[in-house]
């Protein structure tokens, strides 16, 4: 709709966990190296957690995308099974006869046998479940009985958790001492700090083909305030941004479009996170290093609002 407009080559905000746009902050990349690290060598349980929207389904899809032929990954993305239904969806990730699902007996030892030759060959196996926090309490148990297949010397299933912060909350219950107990690594996905969600804007607008020119600074500040610091939030605000700019033939995205999206996905401001990196008004004081500027000339804002945000961006490594 608005690439031509923009001199884009593509849409920069999509919603989908495309890995070509992954956005790497320290803690984003310790998450994936967690992820990557369990993924390629029996480390017992894992656990990632984070907000709705902070990238924890990327991250995955990055982590798996290295996954070797040595290796088998079950993954499940929609834990609210009925636990028959969980014993199909393991038989045929396992690739073990299909009668075995019917008897969880039959299952245990069939997988049982399994992950013993594939250790012994010095292969990995995984179970890696997405939207863990949505788990039922029985299948949650049934999870934890097969982390605990394992020999005296070594683990034989490597079992990534994945899901909201209700998770951990989850994990704390006594009844799951024992699974928690189990867990070996664990991460956790925060949102972006002002400087991060500026230069995240800037990146992708950049992969797209953009010319990094197309935010204020006031723009900038209204989304991550208006965002709280949460990639797919601020996706949804630029994007929505763009295509009202775009309505209005307007080449730079001003503060008022942003609020104005904000209003319409009656979203609301985060208290206290703009005041704590900058100020937000546009008459006000200069923003912390590293965020985007668009100095105001007679009321006007210039058109070097995301050059500032595209030259941090390339200057620090870690968020590539």
């Amino acid at each position: 709709m608005y690439e031509r407009f923009f001199g884009f080559t593509e849409r920069p905000f999509e919603l989908t966990p495309n890995p070509r746009y992954l956005f790497l902050t320290e803690r984003y990349r310790e998450a994936l190296g967690t992820l990557s690290y369990g993924l390629s060598s029996p480390r017992g349980i894992l656990v990632m957690t984070g907000e709705a929207g902070t990238g924890k389904t990327t991250m995955l899809t990055v982590a798996m995308a290295g996954v070797q032929s040595s290796q088998l990954v079950a993954y499940l993305r929609n834990p609210t099974l009925r636990r028959a239904e969980f014993f199909e969806f393991m038989t045929a990730q396992l690739g073990l006869p299909e009668e075995v699902a019917a008897s969880k007996t039959k299952f245990l030892q069939a997988a049982t046998r399994l992950l013993e030759d594939r250790a012994a060959a010095g292969k990995v196996t995984a179970l890696v479940i997405d939207e863990a926090h949505s788990l039922p309490n029985r299948l949650l148990e049934e999870v934890r009985l097969l982390a605990n297949i394992e020999k005296p010397d070594q683990k034989l299933l490597t079992l990534i958790l994945v899901g909201q912060p209700e998770l951990a909350d989850r994990l704390n219950d006594p009844s799951l001492r024992q699974l928690k107990q189990r867990i070996a690594l664990r991460c956790e996905l925060v949102p972006l700090t002002l400087r991060e969600s500026a230069a995240y804007i800037a990146k992708r607008i950049g992969l797209a083909g953009g010319s990094a020119e197309v935010f204020t600074r006031e723009a900038i500040l209204a989304v991550y305030e208006y965002s709280g610091g949460i990639p797919r939030t601020i996706n949804v605000l630029c994007d929505n941004a763009l295509v009202s700019a775009f309505a209005r033939d307007e080449s730079l995205v001003s503060q008022q479009v942003v609020l104005e999206v904000a209003r319409d996905f009656d979203l609301h401001p985060t208290a206290g996170l703009v005041e704590q990196s900058g100020n937000t008004s546009d008459t006000g004081a200069a923003p912390p290093p590293g965020v985007p500027v668009a100095v105001a000339t007679n009321g006007r804002p210039r058109r070097r609002s995301f050059w500032h945000a595209l030259q941090f961006w390339k200057r620090w490594p870690t968020y590539r």
